[in-house]
C-alpha cells in the first residue's frame, strides 16, 4: 500500500493520467489514420512514435517542470519501450488474433500500460531533480 501511495496517489499521476488521456487520444487518432494507408500493427508503432514528442514536451513543462534536453528526451523514448512491448502485444493477440475493433484494442493497449510507464518516466527520466526549475 505505501508504494501505491508513494507513487500513485499523488499530482503528479493524477496530471500524468490528464497528459496520458490526450496522448493516448493522439495515439489512437494516429494509429487510426495511418492504418488506412498502412498495415494494423505498423500503423499503430507508427502512432505511437509520432505521438511521443507531444508527450515528452507536457510532461516536462506540466508534470516534471524539467527543461527539455536530448539526454530526457532519450530516456523519455527509453521508458516507452515496455509500454509500447505490452500495447504491441495486445495489438497483436487482440486484432490479429481474436479480430477485435482496431479502435477498442488500441484504447485497450494504452490503458494497460499506463502505470507501468508513469514510474519508468518519473523514477527513469526525470528522476533526477538537476536541470530543473520552477513552474
Amino acid at each position: 500500500m505505501n508504494f501505491v501511495k508513494k507513487y500513485f496517489v499523488k499530482k503528479d499521476f493524477v496530471l500524468f493520467l490528464v497528459i496520458g488521456a490526450i496522448n493516448t487520444v493522439n495515439g489512437i487518432f494516429l494509429s487510426y489514420v495511418y492504418s488506412l494507408f498502412l498495415q494494423a500493427n505498423l500503423a499503430f508503432a507508427c502512432g505511437y512514435i509520432t505521438s511521443l514528442s507531444a508527450a515528452y514536451f507536457l510532461n516536462s513543462f506540466i508534470i516534471f517542470h524539467a527543461k527539455p534536453q536530448f539526454m530526457r528526451y532519450t530516456k523519455f523514448i527509453i521508458s516507452y519501450i515496455p509500454n509500447f512491448i505490452i500495447q504491441n502485444v495486445l495489438v497483436l493477440v487482440f486484432y490479429n488474433g481474436l479480430n477485435w475493433s482496431r479502435i477498442i484494442v488500441y484504447m485497450l493497449a494504452a490503458a494497460i500500460g499506463l502505470p507501468i510507464t508513469f514510474l519508468f518516466v518519473k523514477l527513469f527520466a526525470f528522476g533526477k531533480k538537476e536541470n530543473r526549475y520552477s513552474a
